[in-house]
Order: C-alpha cells, then structure tokens, then sequence
C-alpha cells in the first residue's frame, strides 16, 4: 500500500517530522494549518518553510473547504483541540454536531475519503469530558468511527515513562478500517488479547501484564441506535488503554514497562545561554507563584470558597524529566520552567532552543521570524515528535502487509 499522508491541524509539523523519522517513504499528499484568531499565521509559515509552499499545502479554515478536494490518502494524521463534542437532532431528523467543533470536519473527511487508517493525538481529559457526562465525548467520536466502519485502539502515553525527557501525557488514537489486512488479526471477543499482544501500541509501547485483581477494567456492548443517542445518554470511565471493535469496548487502566534509558531535562540543556534569560533582581514573586496557597474566594454567584494550589519546585530539578510545557512557558507565571544554570549555577528560564528539544524538534525549527514568544506558545501546542517516530515503525509494518 502506498504511504499517502493528509496531516489536519498541521501546527509546525511535528508528526511529519516524526513520521519522516521512521521511513523516508512517507508522501504528505495534503496539510491544513489555520489559526482563526489570529491575523499572524506563523505556524503555518513555519511548516511551508520546511516543507514547502505550494498548493497543497493550505492556511485555510478546514471548515470553508470542500473535503472533495483533499487529495486521496491512506493515513490521516492530526492533532485536534478537546472541544465540546455534542450532536442534536434537526428539523428534517437529520443529525447535526455542534457547530464549529473542529472533530466533525476530521468525521467529514472520514466520510469523504475513507483513509483505511487514521492516527490523531488529544489531551488525556478527552476520554473524561465533559465532567457532568463522563466519557460522552470520547463516546460520540468512538460512534462516528463505528459507523464509518472503523475499529479504535487508543493509549494514553506519557512520554517520560518511555525515555523522553518530558513529563507530557497525551491520548494517541489508532483508527483502522474493518475492511483492511490489518483489521482481521482482531477478534470481537478477545480484545484484551488484542491490547496486551497484537494491538498497535503494545510493540513500540509495551504495558504491564494485566493483574487479575485490577478493578480497572471494564466490557462494554456499545449499542446505541445513532449519535444522538450516545450524545443524550452515554457515559462511562474511560481508563488510559482501551479498544473498539463491531460495537464492543474493552478498557483497562495499565502500566508502562519500560527497561531503556530515561532522559531529562538536563540532558536537553544549552550551554552559554545569553543574558536575556536569567532572572533579575528580588525573587519574592516567583517564590509566591510557585509556593503553595489557600485562598478565600467569592464565586459569581457570590458563594465563598477556599481556592488552593500545591508546591510547584523553584527551581525545577534536571536530573529528571520535565514538568509539561504550557503555551504560556516562558512568562511570568507558575508554570514557566525555572532551572539553575549548572554552568553558572544562576536561575534562569529555559531557551526556545531548548523548549523544541524537549519535544523532539531539530534545534532552532520555530526559528523562522516569530517572536520569541510565540515559539514557545507553539511548543507549548506541539506533541513529542519521538512518540510519533516509534508509531511509524508499527505503521511502516503494517503498511507493508496491506494489498
């Protein structure tokens, strides 16, 4: 099978890089990268400067584009906001999603071009939204695959626990066709077995052997007459691992195993970092934003509440993994990386540079005419580029074994 790509939510291209990393066979067909809110598109500038300017490769929103002209692929790839995921009967008893939730634009191009397998990346509180209906969301995405005639094995990965240098958990989603090669090696009523030998993750991400006294497994028979039925009335406790197949769930909450080596944050550091990034003068504001605090509060509705936070480390230690990076790193906040400089032994911020390291990215990738700050914030945005290597080796695989 030729290994034909369309990348949504292209952001800076961190699952072309990874991909790329694992087969230079990989043939990126088609790329969308748009920021509605913003006139700046630097994400999108930074990926065609890697990659390319051309027609294919398109700063538009995804919702104004007519999924008929995306080219044919065999593997859709993208990493997509956590959004409210709900869909409602119209007048004419047709279904519709809420408008402007960026999961039924990625159902349109299912429906459009059926890619016989799909790889996506969210936040682990997907399988948890929203909080008065647990698991509706993640449910409702489960019913569009099932209907399209998918399969969904999903992982939540951190990658620390697999030798990156970054404490950074996300939910990685393997959808494949159930008319695929791929798709008979699973069995409706051994899917365990499927999860724990065979699946997609266990290879490149292997899991603990499953304890017959673990409560945190669940079977489920999924049967709903349509999506807004699961959207009315579905919920469950998603746990971390968990596969679908013709209507029928298994999810586990499981531990990785891994015996590698672990990197971290120190192992990713600069040497000789400029002036700009040590702290300056009296350390009483950061010492407060990153201590712990119970403090009392008056709702909108003018209830009292006590608002608490625990101890974040000032500094942060490099001699293990970091702490997950947000869009805001870098600025003057509790959640900005705070290291001392082992060169100089000074207190200081972590460096663009070192921000892509931390994700996998060549040094200097958001380089490209943004400010300092947006470079962050994208990195901030971006997944670890290394898992999405390790998941191409599984996929260079099955790729090989299609028709």
């Amino acid at each position: 099978m030729k290994k034909t790509v369309c990348e949504l939510f292209a952001g800076v291209g961190g699952f072309r890089i990874g991909l790329n990393a694992s087969s230079q066979d990989w043939n990126f067909v088609w790329a969308n990268q748009y920021e509605p809110s913003r006139k700046s598109q630097h994400a999108f500038e930074c990926y065609i400067k890697h990659f390319g300017n051309n027609k294919n490769h398109v700063n538009m929103d995804i919702a104004q584009i007519d999924k008929k002209d995306i080219p044919e692929h065999n593997l859709l790839v993208g990493g997509f906001p956590c959004q409210d995921y709900s869909v409602a009967r119209t007048g004419a008893k047709g279904i519709q999603g809420k408008k402007g939730v960026l999961w039924w634009e990625i159902n349109e191009v299912l429906k459009e071009k059926k890619p016989p397998f799909v790889l996506l990346e969210n936040v682990d509180r997907l399988l948890k939204s929203p909080s008065k209906q647990r698991g509706r969301d993640f449910g409702v995405m489960l019913g569009c695959f099932n209907l399209l005639g998918y399969s969904v094995e999903w992982r939540v990965i951190n990658a620390a626990e697999y030798g990156f240098p970054q404490k950074r958990r996300r939910v990685f989603i393997f959808a494949f066709r159930n008319d695929t090669e791929y798709a008979k090696n699973i069995e409706d009523d051994k899917l365990k077995h499927w999860m724990h030998n065979v699946g997609f993750f266990q290879s490149q991400f292997p899991i603990e052997d499953s304890d017959s006294s673990n409560k945190d497994i669940k079977n489920i028979d999924f049967d709903y007459n349509d999506l807004v039925d699961i959207s009315d009335n579905f919920s469950c406790k998603f746990m971390n691992s968990g596969v679908m197949s013709n209507g029928k769930i298994y999810t586990e909450k499981t531990k990785p195993k891994y015996n590698g080596r672990y990197t971290t944050l120190g192992d990713v550091l600069e040497r000789k970092v400029d002036n700009k990034f040590y702290l300056n003068g009296a350390l009483d504001e950061w010492n407060y934003m990153k201590g712990s605090k119970r403090i009392e509060r008056v709702s909108k509705e003018g209830h009292k509440y006590i608002f608490s936070e625990g101890t974040i480390a000032f500094p942060d230690p490099i001699d293990r993994p970091s702490r997950t990076m947000l869009t805001s790193e870098s600025s003057k906040n509790r959640s900005t990386h705070i290291i001392q400089d082992p060169e100089t032994n000074k207190l200081r911020k972590i460096t663009p540079t070192e921000a892509e390291r931390l994700n996998g990215f060549p040094d200097n990738w958001t380089n490209t005419g943004m400010s300092q700050k947006f470079r962050y914030f994208c990195m901030g945005n971006a997944l670890v580029v290394g898992l999405v290597s390790k998941m191409g080796e599984e996929l260079n695989t099955i790729f090989a074994n299609e028709k």
